[in-house]
């Protein structure tokens, strides 16, 4: 089986140079340029530690960048490959702070291995995982589930997986697509309530669209290539966005499109859980820091809403405690 290499976005929010080149644009009426997407939970190191102690048979590490780093991190690190968005992604999309951008380009990273696990800087390790948790015979693991999308907190996070499923539409017949991939389709694994999603969105003509696991995904690198060549005009206008914006796509649309190729095999549901802590509060904190310290699945996911100031650092101390008990001595990749 080929090498797995694991890919991390991150961008520092506190970096006054980033900040300073960031002001320079000014976002569009629909465009997401909110500093609750930059700011940071500081809990990075425990992403590594995790990668360490659950995952030490990983390749090598990409870590993007804006150029900042971690004054913590070992940059010199043998796995750690530091690779600035200059270094990749073409000039004429830079400087970006659109998370699609960096996302869509990876596959111009030339030494990245075709087998990718795509990290946001949300999701960690908390128990250990094989290479068969992401990868079988080279096959990338997924769930395919039929779902409808419906985003009450954004018009851009309810527009991008809808214009993603029209392009999918485009090229891709839902009838057949399931009727080929049946069993992969109605895996077990995945749950009663998420077969019930499909079977009741069956009667559909088209995809209405795909539920979304919100944990780290496994790529073939030569599917991004392959999305480029199919849609290089939609791809090339979201990457022509500073910031991301409703009219955008993301790396959703390689994630489906592999589905719908049928080059997936299913993995189950519990493998790991994605939390958001928005109006629950402290509610979900306490929820997460229990699946934390548990070790109740192999990834959490973190994300935070418009939680205030005072909420997010109370928030974050309490689950970088969590962490801390279950990953308590440093890694390698720190200083």
């Amino acid at each position: 089986m080929e090498k797995i290499d694991f890919v991390i976005a991150w961008v520092d929010g506190s970096d006054k140079a980033w900040l300073a080149e960031k002001d320079k644009y000014r976002p569009g009426v629909l465009a997401d340029s909110s500093n609750i997407r930059f700011r940071d939970w500081d809990n990075l190191k425990y992403w590594f530690r995790g990668v360490e102690q659950f995952a030490p048979w990983v390749n090598n590490i990409y870590f993007l960048t804006w150029g900042h780093t971690p004054s913590w991190l070992n940059t010199s690190h043998p796995k750690l490959k530091i690779i600035n968005h200059a270094d990749y992604i073409p000039e004429e999309y830079l400087p970006t702070f659109n998370s699609h951008t960096i996302e869509l380009n990876m596959n111009r990273i030339e030494e990245l291995s075709e087998n990718i696990v795509y990290f946001n800087d949300d999701m960690y390790l908390i128990s250990p995982v094989k290479e068969r948790d992401f990868f079988i015979n080279d096959i990338p693991r997924d769930s395919a589930v039929l779902s409808v999308h419906c985003n009450q907190r954004s018009i851009i996070e309810s527009h991008i997986p809808v214009a993603i499923t029209g392009v999918i539409n485009d090229h891709f017949n839902m009838k057949k697509v399931i009727k080929r991939d049946l069993k992969k389709w109605f895996y077990p694994g995945y749950g009663l309530f998420l077969l019930l999603r499909t079977i009741c969105l069956l009667p559909s003509p088209r995809f209405p669209g795909f539920w979304q696991h919100h944990l780290p995904t496994s790529f073939k690198k030569s599917s991004f290539d392959k999305v480029w060549k199919e849609e290089p005009d939609i791809l090339n206008e979201t990457c022509s966005n500073k910031f991301r914006t409703a009219n955008d796509v993301s790396q959703w649309i390689v994630r489906e499109w592999q589905i719908c190729e049928g080059n997936f095999i299913p993995r189950r549901k519990s493998f790991g859980k994605s939390f958001h802590i928005d109006r629950k509060g402290i509610g979900e904190v306490h929820n997460i820091q229990k699946y934390i310290e548990l070790q109740k699945g192999k990834i959490v996911v973190i994300n935070d809403g418009e939680m205030d100031e005072q909420s997010f650092e109370d928030a974050k101390k309490r689950i970088c405690d969590s962490f801390e008990k279950i990953l308590p001595n440093k890694s390698s990749f720190e200083k």
